[in-house]
């Protein structure tokens, strides 16, 4: 007899974009992250910054997020499903 799998131990799949002088402090233009379903997108800054260097750190304090296209300033904001991040730092010129 099998059990019901534990809904606690389902991950997703979150694809993080970086562009500009993110992309280059992160090395690579996306990368692709495993985590727990009910993650935060804090809780996904704090992987990136804990995985990657101070200058990504730097930007990703003031970058704008978009997870699946949708502008989203609430680090409070749950992750239930695989989705795209991007994260987009401030553009000077006009």
């Amino acid at each position: 007899m099998s059990t019901p799998a534990d809904p606690d131990a389902r991950t997703v799949t979150v694809r993080v974009r970086f562009y500009a002088s993110a992309r280059a402090a992160a090395g690579s233009e996306e990368r692709a992250l495993e985590m727990p379903a009910g993650s935060t997108l804090g809780d996904v800054v704090a992987r990136l910054r804990a995985e990657h260097s101070a200058e990504l750190d730097r930007i990703l304090t003031v970058a704008s997020l978009l997870v699946d296209g949708v502008a989203i300033r609430d680090a409070a904001y749950r992750i239930d499903t695989d989705a795209a991040i991007d994260v987009l730092p401030p553009f000077a010129g006009g």
